[in-house]
């Protein structure tokens, strides 16, 4: 049977670390989305146009580990998830990934909204723009990529911004998404608490 978890949130709230745990909890396949969107901005920095790039996104694509994860490339993402073409390209790849047998976890930007609007069950997970830039920053200092906690949180609030206001598909919580905000909690927290909001879904949906 087919059931469908979305979650979405911004950059470093915690959603690819609740989504994973999530997707191994219930024995679902995961997918994150964001690594769509990187793969076309890594090949916009290698000089192939966005559109076609994400016309031409094989799943090798997707397996290119730490390039992937870059502050250039995560920009790069940003700025080619809002051409609708680019989004257009990549949405029957995800929806059809979604209604997979056995179930389905996606995290995203836009799963709940206009990717899978009748998922099962729909997360919004979020934190303070604080917060995710010091995530962010300790993860890139381990990575030996850091510059400096003001350009991280610059760089977290100037993402926010775009994605929010973006034209099309703009990042926002679904109307019947359960928010989860990570500023205070632990991982396992957190991810306690999204089981138990998926738990009451997969009730009702029973």
């Amino acid at each position: 049977m087919a059931f469908t978890i979305a979650i979405d949130g911004p950059a470093a709230a915690g959603k690819g670390t609740i989504s994973k745990a999530v997707a191994a909890h219930f024995g679902f396949a995961h997918l994150d989305t964001g690594l769509l969107y990187r793969a076309v901005g890594a090949k916009l920095l290698a000089g192939v146009p966005a559109i076609d790039a994400a016309l031409a996104l094989e799943a090798a694509d997707l397996e290119q580990g730490d390039l992937l994860r870059t502050p250039e490339v995560a920009q790069a993402a940003s700025k080619v998830a809002a051409i609708p073409e680019v989004r257009a390209a990549l949405v029957d790849f995800q929806r059809a990934f979604a209604r997979r047998a056995g179930g389905a976890v996606l995290d995203g930007r836009d799963i709940g909204t206009v990717i899978c609007p009748n998922a099962e069950a729909k997360l919004f997970v979020t934190a303070s723009a604080e917060t995710r830039a010091q995530r962010r920053f300790a993860e890139l200092q381990d990575k030996g990529l850091a510059d400096d906690f003001a350009t991280v949180l610059a760089d977290v609030k100037e993402r926010d911004d775009r994605d929010m206001n973006r034209a099309d598909a703009p990042l926002k919580p679904a109307q019947d998404a359960v928010l989860i905000d990570t500023s205070d909690l632990s991982i396992d927290q957190a991810v306690q608490t999204a089981i138990t909001a998926i738990d009451e879904k997969r009730g009702q949906s029973s």
